[in-house]
């Protein structure tokens, strides 16, 4: 049976068909550091990969820094940044197709704008939420905040969280067409397994 036993994400690889491109596009927008890591995979995907990467930041100002970035470093304008009931945020795209979206809670600036990213958060797009979530809880998760189609899990000290959400919903959420299939071109770090919606995780790179 595939297993997930630690709840410790290092890292997240992103599979793309021209690393180096990727590599270059992550360092000029976001600048993430070993957070990301890059690999080549030419396994066949297509529309919505299922997943969505979030850039938790501090206040609104950031946003529109990270977002900019982006856009000049080629991504392509899902959502544009505005502000909504749950603060500010906007969803790009980039050239490897992983769907970013960069928010914060907050409202107003409170001090001089920085890149700073506190949280980086990858969300996978569950078709039963209930399974999925079934699935993390037997292999040691812990519930951090749940409601509705969504669910987020607790990663104390790790440099990633995780979380679930309906597939439609976080398709929705990101401005996508939830259409899609093929690989999820994503791997996440922690003991090896497989969970019900495909993603796939590796031991992380300092264990292999």
């Amino acid at each position: 049976m595939n297993t997930i036993t630690d709840t410790s994400i290092e890292s997240i690889t992103i599979e793309a068909a021209d690393p180096d491109a990727t590599r270059e596009f992550l360092a000029a927008a976001f600048g993430l550091g070993g957070r990301i890591r890059v690999r080549r995979s030419e396994a066949p995907t297509t529309g919505f990969r299922g997943f969505t990467v979030s850039l938790i930041v501090a206040q609104p100002s950031t946003v529109h820094s990270l977002v900019g970035t982006a856009l000049a470093a080629g991504a392509v304008e899902i959502k544009p940044v505005a502000k909504s009931m749950w603060g500010v945020g906007g969803t790009v795209q980039a050239p490897d197709g992983t769907v970013w979206k960069v928010a914060t809670s907050a409202k107003k600036d409170t001090g001089p704008a920085t890149r700073e990213v506190e949280k980086v958060v990858i969300l996978l797009g569950a078709e039963d939420v209930g399974a999925s979530k079934r699935f993390y809880l037997d292999r040691g998760f812990t519930v951090d905040k749940s409601f509705g189609s969504y669910v987020e899990f607790e990663t104390p000290g790790s440099p990633i969280g995780l979380g679930l959400y309906r597939r439609r919903a976080l398709a929705k959420d990101a401005g996508v067409d939830e259409s899609g299939s093929g690989s999820h071109r994503v791997v996440i770090s922690g003991p090896a397994g497989t969970d019900p919606d495909g993603f796939a995780w590796e031991p992380n790179p300092s264990e292999q």
